[in-house]
């Protein structure tokens, strides 16, 4: 509903309580991210998305011209996003003419027992849609997702100017300590989509789900359930693939080297190089030797920076688990995004000693930027890493400030 659309809910996170704004949740629908394989309604039937609809930022339901399968039988109407069933009372939807055509109500949380489907302005029953069971992360990695992308329209030195006048060591000590708390949930996500995929498919939705950072990220997992590994193993036709999600693709912004057809063909690459390639992330990390302890005020000047170590180690890893294939920034996304992470959620054991030094990847300029004047990193002897980065972007959120 356009008029709340600033709304926010307070919800429980694993390290504590976090924001999120309604939009998030009309993001999610509208990108489609989430599970929409063998989709079911609240009332059990079946639903297919042809088209989330258009998405209204003044009066009226979130989103218009939506075309849908419900139970096989296809509609076309508007859709509204909501935290809760009740909400559509609250807000006085029944009683208003311009939510006579919503034919999907979208809920992020299930409907209590009691709880019965909402109707039109008309008395018809409207369907309900539940997104929470299906989607493929964390709701606390969504809001933080959106508050990277409200960051980077924005000044990002008008941000950090409560931290910029502390003393510099207490803030490389807090930035670490929330880096280790971003660290922790990235491994319960990654524990959860292990628990519900199984480890061959989490790995396979992992890889081809950071490749397609940050535009093409849910398109991408839509190829990922479509396409399982056993058929990039045995060899995919790409031009199909890449046909496969239509016109979720997204190409305006995107980079050339980032191109969804390029992304493809390295992924196929990648497969039929290391065909074995979850399997061998496996034997990987029971081969780690006795790790560091994990740094404490300085992730950046670490042992394993000063000695070159973790550059060899990158190495070695990216011969054993792309055969070379993925190189740059993105291999280093996808190490601290998903290969050690899935590697701690899969062994129980604690890489954070790896993880908080390692490079940064693709984190957005204005992260480096804003850690270069904080003086907390960028010079030589405090090169940038991934640790400081996670820190401060949790800072953001911790802070409800827009990245």
């Amino acid at each position: 509903m356009a008029p709340a659309r600033d709304s926010v809910a307070e919800m429980q996170g694993l390290y504590g309580p976090f924001t999120v704004a309604e939009r998030v949740v009309q993001k999610i629908w509208l990108r489609q991210d989430f599970s929409v394989q063998q989709a079911r309604l609240e009332d059990g039937r079946s639903l297919e998305i042809l088209s989330p609809g258009h998405w209204n930022l003044i009066g009226g339901p979130d989103f218009q011209g939506a075309r849908l399968r419900l139970g096989g039988i296809e509609r076309s109407g508007d859709v509204e996003v909501h935290f809760h069933a009740g909400d559509w009372e609250a807000h006085g939807h029944r009683e208003d003419p311009a939510y006579a055509n919503v034919v999907l109500h979208v809920l992020l949380f299930p409907p209590g027992p009691r709880e019965k489907p909402v109707r039109n302005p008309a008395g018809g029953t409207i369907p309900a849609f539940v997104l929470l069971p299906r989607l493929h992360r964390d709701l606390e990695e969504y809001a933080a997702d959106d508050a990277l992308e409200e960051l980077t329209a924005r000044d990002e030195w008008t941000r950090t100017a409560e931290l910029a006048s502390r003393p510099v060591g207490e803030v490389r000590e807090l930035l670490r300590e929330l880096a280790v708390t971003r660290w922790r949930a990235k491994v319960h996500s990654a524990a959860q989509r292990v628990a519900r995929l199984g480890w061959a498919a989490a790995a396979h939705h992992t890889g081809l789900e950071i490749l397609g950072y940050r535009h093409n990220r849910v398109p991408m997992l839509m190829v990922a359930e479509r396409w399982p590994l056993a058929a990039w193993q045995a060899g995919v036709d790409l031009a199909s693939v890449h046909a496969s999600v239509g016109d979720a693709w997204r190409l305006h912004g995107v980079r050339p080297a980032n191109r969804p057809s390029l992304r493809l063909a390295q992924y196929a690459a990648w497969v039929q190089r290391r065909t074995d390639w979850p399997e061998r992330l496996e034997r990987w990390t029971r081969s780690l030797p006795e790790l560091p302890d994990a740094p404490t005020a300085d992730p950046g000047g670490s042992i394993l920076r000063r000695d070159r170590s973790l550059g060899a180690l990158s190495a070695d890893l990216n011969q054993r688990i792309t055969g070379g294939v993925v190189g740059g920034l993105r291999w280093h996304t996808l190490v601290c995004d998903g290969l050690l992470p899935l590697a701690s959620a899969r062994s129980g054991r604690d890489l954070s000693a790896l993880w908080l030094p390692w490079f940064p990847g693709d984190a957005p300029e204005r992260i480096a930027r804003a850690l270069r004047k904080l003086g907390v990193s960028g010079g030589r002897d405090q090169p940038h890493c991934h640790g400081f980065a996670q820190g401060l972007m949790a800072w953001f959120l911790r802070r409800d400030v827009s990245l």
